[in-house]
């Protein structure tokens, strides 16, 4: 049963942060991936990448998302989850995938040392190659996108929270104006132009 609502996007988009924010409002248990991955592993993910490398980490991150058993939970997942076909398939299974589309000039204000946040990359890979090479693999799994564009965290939520109980299931940008009309009077979001 899809009980769940699993975050996937970029490193940076932030996906435990919102996670944290949207699991309180829907009054559901909070599960950062990443930090499974750690506790099952006894090490740092930055370690495990660095010490053993990019394709080990990658399949060590399939086999344990693959194998999350969770229920009523917002699960943040890692940026590099998306490689994983099995762990992808599974978590689709257990809950809605929301993709958190953040752009690049933003992304790149965000994150420091690619190294040092625990980010899974080839050796000389930028963080433009990463963002082209993801994307389209966000997209493929989404149920749900949200364009995170001028929005704070509270508001990125409560987008997700109003797609999920209005039966915005389908893969599709919820846009600012497709929301105003389901949420309090006193909530706006700022328009695109």
């Amino acid at each position: 049963m899809k009980n769940n609502v699993i975050l996937i996007g970029m490193p940076g988009a932030g996906k435990s942060t919102v996670g944290v924010v949207l699991a309180k409002l829907l009054n559901y248990k909070f599960v950062d991936s990443d930090i499974v991955i750690q506790q099952k592993m006894k090490k740092k993910l930055n370690e495990l990448i660095l010490g053993q490398g990019e394709e080990y980490f990658k399949k060590i991150e399939n086999k344990i998302n693959s194998g999350l058993n969770v229920k009523k939970c917002v699960v943040a997942t890692g940026g590099s989850v998306v490689f994983g076909k099995e762990a992808m398939e599974h978590l689709k299974k257990i809950g809605t995938v929301v993709y958190l589309k953040v752009d690049f000039d933003s992304l790149e204000k965000r994150l420091g040392d690619l190294d040092k946040r625990g980010v899974v990359h080839k050796p000389g890979e930028t963080l433009m190659d990463i963002f082209n090479e993801r994307a389209p693999l966000y997209e493929k799994y989404a149920d749900i996108i949200i364009d995170e564009t001028n929005l704070e965290i509270s508001q990125v939520a409560r987008k997700i929270e109003a797609a999920i109980f209005r039966g915005y299931l389908s893969p599709k940008v919820m846009h600012h104006s497709k929301l105003e009309f389901m949420l309090p009077p006193k909530t706006k979001f700022p328009r695109r132009v």
